[in-house]
This record gives C-alpha cells, structure tokens and sequence, in this order.
C-alpha cells in the first residue's frame, strides 16, 4: 500500500494525516505551540516550534507502518505569515502572523496613497492589515536592522517545506495573500517589490500547489524513517487545500467553513474582482483561480457568548431553547465584528454590537441573533461574489460550527442555497496528501482527485418561507452597519 503525508500547519497547533492510497485517513497526530502576544493587536510566533512539533508527531504518525511506502508529503498553512531568514538560514524574528494588527499606518498608505486601483492592477487585490506586503513595510520602518538582514522571504508552510528539501519555494494560492504576486499573471509584481523595498532574489520560486519542488533530503528521510525517493510538492494556503478535500474544485464550485473564522471560497476557471470590494481575488490550489471573503469571527462568536457572557458550554442547551417559530422573525441583530473585519467592509474598527433590544428579550433570542449575524455576513460576501457574475447554487459546509443543525439551517435559508455536509472533513491536511498524490501521478489532475474522494453526508436545503423571512431580515441587517460606521472611529479615539 501507498501512503502520502499531508501537514496542516495551523495557528494553535500542527496536525499530520497518514492517507492510504484509497484516500483513506489511516492515522492522524496533532501538536500543539504557542501564539504570542508582546502587544496589543500583535501575534506572533517562533517558526522552530513549527519544525520542533512535526518531528516530535512524524514516529507517532508512523507507528503502524512501514515509512519506505511514503511516496509523498504536502504542507498546507495558516497564510500571510512573515517568516524571514538571513543569509546563514537563521530566523531573524518571530513570524508576524496572519491576525497581527500592528500594520494599520502601512494598510492605509498602500490603500489611500498608492491607491486600491493601482494596488489591484499590480496584484488583483488591495491592501488588509493581515496580508504579508504591510508586515515588509513595517519591519523596513521599525526594524531596520533586521530588514537589511532579509537574505530569504516566506511564509509558513514554505519554511516548513524549506526544512524538508532545502528548497526555497512557494506555491500560487499562498503567494497571492502576500499582496507581492500579480495573481491575474501568476509572476510577483515589480511595483510591489519596489514599493517594499526588496528584490525578486529574496522572494521564493513560484510553482502550482500540486508541481513536484524537490525531494526530501536524505537526512530528513532517515531522521523520519521515510523513503529517500518520497516527493515534496509545494503545497497551498490552507483554504485552497481545504477546498480539494470539500470538492470545491472547478467553475462555481463553493465551500463555506464555519471554523475560529469563516470563509466563503468559490473556486473560478478565470481571475475576476474588482478594487471597490474587500474580497479576496487568488489562485487556486487545482491551476485555476478562486474568490474568497474571510470573515474574523465565525464560530468563535458562538464560543465568545456561550463561555465568555453565558459562562456555559452546553452548546447543544442554548441550540435546544430556539423555538422554530422564531426562525427569520428574530428582533434582536448581532454584528459579528469582535476582532474588527475583513470581508466585505475592511474595518479594522468595527466591534461587535446588539441591537433591537427589548425589556422582554429572552437569552434565547441573543443567541439566535449571534448565529444569524454570522449568516448575515457571509451573506454579505455571497452576494458581491454573485455581482462578479458567479452563480453559486450550492455549497459545502464545512468547520466546527457546521456540527450545529440549527445554524446549518440558518445558514441555509439566510444564503437560500443547499448546503452540502462532507462525508470526510479533515480540513488541509487532507487536501495537501491529495495534491501529493496528484504531484506523484495518481491522477492526472486536482479535480479528477477532489472528486474521486469527496462524497457528500448529508444536504440541508432551504424552506421557502423561511427564504422569504430571512430576506427581509437581511435587508434590515444591512442598514446597521453603515449607520455606525463613522461612530466606531469615534468610539476607537
């Protein structure tokens, strides 16, 4: 038997997934490492604790096999993270991670001074605070002495792959979240290099997520007791790896995780976006393109107000105290801004926030509200994807919040699509083995695998009152934020 190895790499903790040929999960090991935060709104993290924690779970993960039929591994990460080396290979600081917030003065200025329209004719997106560009500027300005030490720029799980093959590469759907690559031409973008103040010489060669970057290096595949011969591919960002597992390969194809954050992906045969929308425009892990909207808090609003207000776990207790009646005639509204936003409305400022509160609203109704909010804004992104004229029809329901029935339902008649529950989920672990397995001539390309190994549990599909009801509702949703826009700034000074 085959097995390939497929490496998330996430913010809290690696997790590695053993997959047969068959594409069956035979064995999976997590890690977990430390986020570290030396500031308000800062997040960071030490790149050798990654390495340190898959060496410590690869024998776990092997235990049960004979490592010489490993025929592959691929890594999938959290994006836009910073790593930096100098030219001895040593970490010159901790990774400025995806979340990290200090870049609000550089986000401003590529957006305001260089302009949204001349940043998406550069890379077919503008500037976010999380995005990888700001992170370059800002070390330029505050840490001048370890920027003229940049030998080698990268980011997560290329560091990851740089370990294991000694080659300096990344892939398509990972670089486009670093506002460096020209996403539309799929080359990294002279302007923006200019602008940051670095050289293509730093940055790491460009390949599909599924391309072949090397072998593991002889040292490495004895230290893990694997075959010598067993390929490394580039890898993705861990949405477009995640995609492949959920079957989101292909024209209009859609995938929405309710996980720590929420996205909507939908994958695309061509590059489409504009600079007036904060939706994201990247390459996708199968050679083609998708959109994104990333949502800051999705699932984690359910856990905010249940632990943190509610002071109570029992999940499936506040499920069980929303009556269905209830459903699309809620009063009570939630924005769902606790770490600010990014898609659609690219507000740092933004706070989460009730309204329509009453003497007689009940804790019940709150917590509908908060599930709602969500909905609402995914929504919001659903609904400028279809402008860029993508029809979506369906979707993949995907992360942790997707084991709720009543927010699947929400969602399904907020949307007014069905929801496809996956048979398998296990994230970009299991989307990584699959492009290994492509990168080592299992199949001839990612959507013949993606849909050789996804299968479908369960579909939820919307009512057409409730349809209507929600519809109403989300027209009303969408009056608030606009109307307290300008006091969040207000509120923040």
């Amino acid at each position: 038997m085959k097995y390939y190895i497929g490496i998330d790499l996430g913010t809290s903790s690696v997790k590695l997934l053993l997959v047969d040929g068959e594409g069956n999960i035979r064995n999976t090991i997590s890690k977990e490492y430390e986020v570290f935060y030396p500031h308000s709104g800062w997040s960071e993290q030490n790149a050798a604790d990654w390495w340190y924690a898959i060496c410590e779970a690869m024998p776990e993960l092997l235990s049960d096999i004979d490592g010489q039929s490993v025929m592959g591994i691929g890594v999938a990460g959290q994006m836009h993270g910073l790593v930096v080396l100098d030219e001895n290979d040593a970490i010159i600081r901790p990774t400025i991670l995806w979340n990290d917030g200090r870049t609000e003065k550089e986000t401003a200025y590529l957006n305001e001074v260089v302009g949204k329209e001349k940043l998406f004719e550069y890379t077919g997106n503008i500037a976010f605070a999380g995005f990888t560009a700001p992170k370059i500027m800002w070390m330029r300005e505050n840490e001048p002495e370890n920027f003229r030490k940049i030998s080698k720029i990268m980011l997560p799980k290329d560091y990851i792959n740089y370990l294991l093959s000694g080659v300096h590469a990344t892939d398509y759907s990972d670089a486009s979240g670093m506002l460096l690559l020209d996403v539309r031409n799929k080359c990294w973008s002279r302007e923006m290099l200019d602008i940051c103040g670095i050289s293509e010489k730093q940055l790491p060669k460009l390949y599909e997520s599924f391309e072949v970057i090397g072998a593991i290096k002889g040292e490495i595949a004895d230290k893990f007791g694997i075959n010598k011969y067993a390929i490394l591919i580039a890898g993705a960002g861990d949405n477009a790896a995640a995609a492949v597992g959920t079957g989101t390969v292909g024209a209009g194809r859609c995938n929405i995780s309710l996980g720590t954050s929420g996205t909507i992906f939908v994958s695309s045969d061509s590059f489409s976006g504009n600079a007036d929308q904060a939706i994201h425009s990247f390459c996708h892990s199968d050679g083609a393109y998708h959109l994104m909207g990333c949502i800051l808090s999705a699932a984690s609003c359910n856990k905010w107000f249940c632990d943190g207000i509610l002071n109570d776990t029992d999940y499936e207790k506040e499920e069980s105290s929303v009556s269905e009646k209830k459903l699309g005639k809620n009063e009570v509204f939630f924005l769902p801004y606790l770490m600010g936003e990014r898609s659609p409305i690219n507000d740092t400022n933004a706070t989460g926030m009730f309204i329509g509160l009453r003497p007689y609203t009940a804790r019940s109704d709150m917590y509908q509200a908060v599930l709602e909010g969500v909905a609402f804004v995914i929504k919001d992104n659903l609904e400028i994807i279809r402008n860029f004229g993508v029809d979506v029809k369906s979707s993949c329901l995907c992360g942790g919040g997707a084991k709720s029935e009543l927010w699947r339902k929400i969602l399904a008649n907020v949307l007014g699509i069905e929801l496809n529950i996956p048979m398998t989920e296990q994230g970009p672990g299991y989307g990584s083995a699959i492009l290994a397995m492509v990168g080592a001539g299992e199949f001839e390309s990612v959507k013949q695998a993606a849909e050789r190994f996804f299968e479908v549990k369960e579909t939820v599909k919307p009512d057409e009152e409730l349809v209507k009801l929600y519809s109403q509702r989300y027209a009303k949703y969408r009056k608030i934020y606009p109307a307290v826009k300008e006091l969040y700034k207000e509120i923040k000074e």
